[in-house]
């Protein structure tokens, strides 16, 4: 009878990630850096979404009167 408590045969999550990016240092810091980028990225622009909605009204695009001269009569 064959012992099943050691290990899994298929792995789990952790393990596959292991395998893939983890095995070679190169793959690993080009996926650490690329993640940084794609993170820096994602919440940059969040943030600045969440900007412009808290501040709808009070941009300088948002105000018609600005950049236009009045006439003098």
């Amino acid at each position: 009878m064959e012992s099943t408590i050691g290990r899994k045969s298929g792995g789990g999550f952790f393990e596959g990630f292991y395998r893939l990016l983890m095995r070679r240092n190169s793959v690993y810091v080009t996926f650490v850096i690329a993640g940084a980028f794609a993170g820096e990225r994602a919440v940059d622009y969040g943030i600045h979404k969440l900007w412009e909605h808290n501040n709808v009204g009070k941009r300088y695009e948002d105000i018609s009167v600005l950049g236009t001269r009045q006439s003098e009569e």
